[in-house]
């Protein structure tokens, strides 16, 4: 069950970018070309995930539990703080520079364009980059803890 759930999930929004048509670069790059050939489709796109999502989050805040698993995994930040800004920006850039994010892209692959390759690859270095270095960062800090436990 625990396959099957996320891959059925999947093929629904790979399905639905398929569809919806932002499987194409010049969907999102005429989007963000507001002052030239605007195309306001990926906001009906993301107005329609609206739509579904926050009465899906709604429902799932009334239930102390989710039903195929022991407990809810949600960020336990609420914040905003410099990670979470560079990320947004990171993001941004790369998708305004390109037209693809992370979902697209993988959907993309299938084309096997060289572009889309590369973009791929470049997100999947930047995540492994992304994970050595906060692996780094949570043992410095465990390091830190353990020093300062046994000067104390």
């Amino acid at each position: 069950m625990w396959i099957v759930v996320p891959l059925i999930c999947g093929l629904i929004f790979g399905a639905g970018l398929l569809i919806s048509g932002m499987l194409q670069t010049t969907k999102v790059l005429d989007f963000l070309d507001v002052f030239g050939a605007w195309d306001p489709s990926l906001a009906v796109v993301m107005g329609a995930a609206l739509a579904v999502s926050v009465p899906g989050f709604m429902l799932a805040d009334r239930r102390s539990r989710p039903w195929l698993a022991s407990q809810y995994f949600r960020p336990s930040k609420a914040g905003i703080d410099l990670p979470l800004v560079a990320g947004a920006a990171l993001f941004g850039i790369g998708w305004g520079l390109v037209g693809l994010c992370p979902g697209p892209a993988l959907e993309s692959l299938a084309t096997l364009s060289p572009g889309v390759i590369v973009f791929v690859g470049a997100m999947t270095v930047g995540t492994i980059g992304h994970d050595a270095w906060q692996q780094s960062q949570l043992t410095a800090e465990r390091d830190r803890q353990l020093a300062g436990a046994t000067d104390g």
